[in-house]
């Protein structure tokens, strides 16, 4: 009550803030003792609920009013709370203060200057030092002018799967292209159980732009390729359902256990049995013509082109892809269902 807010405060500070999501903002700039209540960092029912932030002000130390300097607090790291408790409100709630400055300041911004460049991806060189940016094309452009980058999706969250970000545990990476990279599972069902991701933020296949579907493709050959030279194919499955990246999960399957219709009848005798509609999508047809962008679904594909689809419309089993190639049928890793 005794700071007048519109005669102090940061405008960067504020998009900052905005912009990080931070769980704790502390600052002492004002001299007083504030300790604002929670906000959260979400539109209710529009977007992936997230952590809520938490600003706390503070005097300056000895002060003559004896106002508070002092703060004690305990904040267990990000990584090691469970998502759910991460998450949730309290029941103090608020609605983010930054959203409305922050709408009102995007009527009236300014263009970009002649420096600004477009936003630009970052890949980490694993033989150098990480943060080597590079050309989108992997190629000098000599004097010709750069086209213009198409800015990638940003996550609403904290994301294990983007490249850039530090939640991805980089000792799993195994190649780094220009638009995705290869990575090992992290418990994986066998120890050349492979993940293609984007390097960059994108919730599904029907999502991405035409560079990545054409170096998903890239990715996809070479693994055919390579699979096939130790005696394996490989099945390949997408689960767009209550995951934020996508993760096109691949599972070499020895070519001598069981044939491409095996494992196509598996999974659907498999779907039967939990009521999932899985069908066959026509063999020149692609999942972009089946699929929208935002609709969730289930996805097999073999490396002979054959294709499986399941439109989601209520509750999915979480771990359905894993326990189909775990069964006894398929792997005969049926303790292995479960990536923990």
């Amino acid at each position: 009550g005794e700071i007048d807010t519109k005669k102090c405060g940061s405008k960067l500070i504020s998009d900052l803030a905005e912009s990080i999501k931070p769980r704790y903002h502390f600052a002492a700039l004002e001299k007083t003792y504030y300790e604002r209540l929670p906000y959260r960092n979400h539109t209710v029912l529009q977007e992936t609920p997230q952590h809520v932030s938490r600003f706390i002000a503070l005097a300056d130390v000895g002060n003559s009013s004896k106002k508070k300097y002092l703060y004690a607090f305990s904040i267990v790291p990000m990584c090691l709370m469970d998502p759910a408790e991460l998450v949730k409100q309290p029941q103090d709630v608020t609605e983010n203060p930054y959203r409305k400055s922050q709408k009102e300041g995007q009527k009236t911004k300014p263009a970009l200057c002649a420096e600004e460049e477009p936003a630009c991806q970052f890949f980490f060189d694993l033989n150098k030092h990480q943060g080597k940016k590079r050309p989108s094309d992997g190629k000098e452009r000599g004097n010709s002018q750069p086209k213009q980058a198409k800015k990638t999706p940003q996550p609403v969250g904290p994301c294990w799967f983007c490249l850039a970000s530090p939640e991805v545990e980089k000792h799993l990476v195994v190649s780094i292209g220009t638009h995705c990279y290869l990575a090992l599972a992290k418990g994986g069902l066998l120890p050349d159980h492979v993940l293609i991701l984007p390097v960059g933020h994108y919730q599904s296949v029907v999502d991405l732009s035409s560079e990545v579907v054409e170096e998903v493709a890239k990715y996809k050959s070479a693994l055919k390729e390579f699979f096939r030279s130790k005696g394996k194919r490989y099945v390949l499955f997408e689960r767009n359902y209550r995951s934020q990246h996508l993760q096109l999960q691949v599972v070499p399957v020895p070519l001598g256990h069981c044939t491409s219709e095996d494992i196509k009848e598996t999974f659907i005798a498999q779907a039967q049995e939990q009521q999932i509609e899985l069908l066959e999508i026509p063999e020149h047809s692609d999942i972009t013509q089946v699929a929208q962008p935002g609709t969730p679904y289930f996805y097999v594909e073999l490396d002979t082109g054959e294709k499986l689809f399941h439109r989601i419309r209520g509750r999915f089993p979480l771990h359905f892809g894993r326990e189909v190639l775990a069964s006894e049928a398929l792997l005969a890793l049926p303790q292995r269902a479960d990536w923990r």
